[in-house]
């Protein structure tokens, strides 16, 4: 049972979270013309009278250009004001998560963009590891990612995640924790929810931005953790077959922060992770506001 924040915002303020509400004609629910983001926030561990976010710069960029695929406008300035007063009035003393969400709001039935009603809508829950931190078992999803041509896969578009859901509910079903699907090129492209790296002759490899993946922000942030330990980073396809015989294997992302993949259908992958330890102890400290290289990283709300 999640642990849901007590306010919402909703229609421009924030109510009582059991207030929040929807009709069941609204468009969104039916058409899927919707975008979401997702961010962390934790108490500040040198003021209990503040919260830490993670990106929220990223975020709110990311977010405003999903509602412009939407063909809605919803300035990044916005997505932050809302989410500072979202905070101050639930004043969380745990770490949670943040789901905003711009949403086709009209109770019209034809599948449409144009001509449409749209609202903001922001609500959070105590959230914990999401996946374990001592990894997880993995097989390779029958369903394919979706292409962009199909699909704006830049964006958060709720329409999307039925691929998601439908991977991850077969990779359950059948004994694992989390699925990897392949692009319709045969390639990896990403998990259900989460980005992919893998480790080979010292070498970090993840997928590129044109192997149909979401451009994830904590995957960015990988990224350039890890060129600025010196580390060799390569974004390129990745075949299947590459995954059984790497180093190491993990995932990335706001909710799995960065989780190990410990097996891939019947192969184990290696039980030394020395590239992701190292890149998750700094994720953590920077998370924390211990690391001042990467404060800008970090916003502060007082509540």
């Amino acid at each position: 049972m999640h642990q849901f924040l007590p306010f919402a915002w909703f229609q421009g303020k924030c109510v009582p979270f059991d207030q929040a509400k929807v009709s069941i004609a609204t468009h969104a629910l039916h058409y899927g013309t919707a975008a979401f983001g997702g961010m962390r926030a934790i108490p500040d561990p040198k003021n209990k009278d503040s919260v830490l976010l993670f990106r929220l710069e990223k975020h709110a960029k990311r977010l405003s250009q999903s509602a412009n695929l939407l063909l809605t406008e919803l300035s990044e300035q916005q997505i932050i004001d809302s989410i500072k007063s979202f905070l101050r009035a639930n004043k969380p003393t745990k770490p949670i998560y943040i789901r905003p969400f711009v949403y086709t709001s009209d109770l019209g039935i034809a599948p449409r963009l144009h001509n449409i009603e749209t609202d903001f809508l922001i609500y959070g829950l105590e959230l914990g590891d999401y996946l374990s931190p001592d990894g997880v078992t993995c097989r390779i999803s029958s369903w394919t990612r979706q292409e962009d041509r199909s699909l704006p896969l830049r964006g958060k578009i709720s329409g999307a995640y039925i691929t998601s859901s439908l991977a991850k509910t077969e990779a359950v079903l059948s004994g694992f924790d989390e699925a990897l699907l392949l692009n319709s090129r045969g390639k990896v492209s990403e998990a259900s929810g989460m980005n992919l790296f893998l480790v080979r002759n010292g070498q970090l490899i993840t997928p590129g931005v044109d192997q149909d993946i979401l451009e994830g922000i904590t995957r960015a942030s990988v990224i350039e953790i890890a060129r600025d330990m010196g580390m060799e980073v390569i974004e390129r396809p990745v075949d299947k077959t590459e995954l059984y015989i790497a180093d190491e294997v993990f995932l990335t992302g706001t909710a799995a922060k960065i989780t190990p993949i410990r097996k891939i259908e019947c192969t184990a992958i290696g039980g030394e992770r020395p590239v992701m330890t190292s890149l998750r102890e700094s994720l953590v400290a920077i998370t924390e506001g211990r690391e001042d290289a990467y404060s800008d990283w970090i916003t502060r709300v007082s509540l």
